[in-house]
């Protein structure tokens, strides 16, 4: 392989046989799927969609890009990449910190994990080799403790770690990969498929000296890299110390989306909450904030520390994200900033979702209030809510049913409707009735309801990279495709998503090509995304997921008004997913042949599905 920026080392670990091997990149592979997202879902298709997700035959694949853990801003993202088992879908959750970086520092790309060990066991990872050590002293564990327990054996200097808690364990079908800086790898249950595989972490040690990826185009990547470096900083948004993002984390959406009337409240009963405000990114700010830290290479700083120093509630977290204090807070109508942040530290400990938490609450909730359950959870019960977490991670009574995921608590209570989720993943934190193009986004994201496949907010709400009407259906199935294709590629270069809101198709073409060697121009970004976008949509179509019905929301988004500064609206499905399936070629949310081929995926005398490994 003669491609700049990649190590053209994976690891492969079959842990039923106990064995680790090596291999290098396919480099025509690389050139089509990027790298981290793409080049992992690739895998797994290759592995076989019809696997059972939690079984020896799923793949649970580690990922980095040809940029990770470079001088490129935003580069210290990592993809974990498997079939999941709280969707039946293809999933790749991200992680930031610095566990990615060190992973390349560490002279390797990729890290795929087949089969199931009979005991727990951890991947000790150094010099490009990695060995199976015994992690039954560690099994049982919460994060951090298996975090402090590798530091104290590896020491802390240029170590990472990132892990599974006692709900991967478990296998609570929403459970998280954490590593050692609180930073989550939070939707699809990757860490359940670890759980049932007996993996309990992956343990870096690397020290950057001399291990960053090496540029192709040494001159031509450094004026790239600056040209990118200068967009973040003079970003509205991005700005460190100035913009929104910097100052107040994610959660200077709260306010925002609330006042538009977005903000889904009381399991999406309502747009609109008036105490949202409490919990707030202005209101943790001024109350709670106690550090801003950062990932490899980000000059913004969105991870807003905060410390609650008194009470029952005494905690110190990282960092009270805009939808981890929306699912737990205005959805659940709390609007104690200090409880949200003492959940949020449970969620870190036990490695749990917080936004399919904090809906597992809200289906509790309204299903207890319409005396579907005997259980009672009652609305902003939060010390209620501080024991059902615990009773979720180790499958405990009620905690057991909401293990299996929202969606499927709620199909067991007779009430299906009471879940807002998309094939089975509940939503995030923006209510499509009062944002049209993210409901679509939601209905047509390959792994489940979610916010980061197609980012159309920046359009609808913040007018990145112009202004669209938020509530116009019209045109959104075009404005989605375009979020949805240059995110895709940005997931597979492994670049933060919020590098989006300086950069363009053309900066991020501008640092693969001087990087890899390889020309690409912003159009062929746009068409690499758009190759990976169906390769996963080819997936879950050989998964099952062949039905233009499996591409629609809830009836409450569709039939159930709006309230706030979007009353009376609905989500316009009908006419934007007919537009969506046109503008991708689609055939009632089908990939066709003749797309597969066009886009290369499948070869021009081939309809059949990609052979296994």
């Amino acid at each position: 392989m003669n491609l700049g920026g990649f190590k053209n080392k994976e690891i492969l670990v079959d842990l039923t046989e106990r064995s680790v091997g090596y291999r290098e990149i396919n480099e025509e592979d690389a050139k089509k799927y990027i790298g981290g997202r793409g080049l992992g879902v690739k895998y797994v298709l290759d592995n076989g969609p019809e696997v059972e997700p939690l079984s020896e035959d799923n793949l649970l694949c580690f990922m980095t890009g040809p940029v990770t853990g470079s001088r490129s801003s935003m580069s210290g993202r990592l993809a974990v990449v498997t079939k999941s088992p709280l969707t039946g879908t293809v999933t790749d959750s991200h992680i930031g910190g610095w566990t990615a970086a060190r992973l390349k520092w560490a002279g390797v790309d990729n890290v795929i994990f087949k089969g199931k060990s009979d005991k727990p066991v951890y991947l000790f990872i150094e010099d490009g080799k990695a060995e199976l050590r015994d992690a039954s002293a560690l099994w049982g564990k919460s994060t951090r403790q298996t975090v402090k327990a590798m530091k104290d054996e590896h020491g802390e200097e240029n170590l990472s770690v990132m892990t599974i808690g006692q709900a991967g364990e478990n296998q609570v079908r929403f459970s998280a990969f954490i590593n050692e800086h609180d930073r989550a790898a939070g939707r699809g249950g990757t860490a359940a498929v670890a759980g049932y595989k007996k993996l309990k972490a992956i343990v870096i040690k690397a020290a950057q000296k001399g291990n960053m990826p090496e540029p192709k185009q040494k001159d031509d990547y450094a004026k790239a890299n600056r040209k990118a470096v200068k967009a973040i900083l003079e970003g509205g948004l991005t700005a460190p110390n100035k913009g929104g993002l910097s100052v107040y984390g994610t959660n200077v959406l709260t306010n925002l989306i609330n006042e538009v009337g977005a903000l889904p409240t009381k399991n999406s009963q309502y747009t609109h909450w008036e105490h949202a405000e409490k919990h707030s990114g202005e209101y943790v700010n001024k109350n709670l904030l106690v550090a801003n830290n950062t990932c490899h290479a980000c000059p913004v700083g969105c991870k807003i520390e905060v410390e609650v120093k008194d009470g029952k509630y005494k905690t110190r977290v990282e960092s009270i994200e805009f939808e981890s204090a929306w699912s737990l807070g205005s959805n659940c109508l709390l609007s104690d900033a200090e409880a949200i942040s003492f959940m949020i530290d449970q969620c870190n400990e036990y490695g749990i979702d917080t936004i399919e938490l904090g809906h597992a609450f809200s289906v509790t909730m309204e299903a207890s209030e319409k005396g579907l359950i005997n259980e009672t959870l009652k609305w902003g019960d939060a010390d209620g809510m501080i024991d059902l977490t615990r009773k979720i991670a180790h499958r405990e009574g009620l905690g057991g049913i909401l293990a299996e995921g929202p969606a499927r608590a709620a199909a067991e209570w007779g009430a299906p409707e009471l879940s807002m989720s998309v094939k089975g993943q509940s939503i995030p934190a923006y209510d499509p009735r009062g944002i049209q193009g993210i409901g679509l986004g939601y209905a047509t994201s390959n792994r489940g309801a979610c916010h980061l496949r197609g980012y159309t907010v920046a359009s609808e709400i913040a007018g990145i990279p112009e202004p669209t009407d938020r509530l116009k259906a019209e045109g959104k199935g075009e404005l989605l495709k375009v979020f949805q294709d240059l995110l895709a590629f940005s997931d597979s270069m492994n670049i933060c998503k919020f590098s989006s809101f300086s950069e363009n198709a053309e900066h991020y073409a501008e640092q693969y090509s001087t990087m890899t060697g390889i020309p690409m121009t912003a159009e062929e970004v746009m068409v690499a995304g758009e190759r990976i976008y169906n390769l996963e949509r080819y997936y879950n179509n050989l998964a099952g997921f062949d039905k233009r019905e499996d591409d629609f929301l809830p009836k409450r988004f569709t039939e159930e008004p709006a309230s706030g500064n979007s009353a009376g609206s609905v989500s316009r499905m009908d006419i934007m997913l007919e537009e969506y399936y046109q503008v991708r070629g689609w055939r009632d949310g089908v990939v066709p042949d003749e797309k597969l081929r066009e886009l290369g995926i499948i070869s021009e005398d081939s309809s059949a599905p990609t052979q296994q490994l």
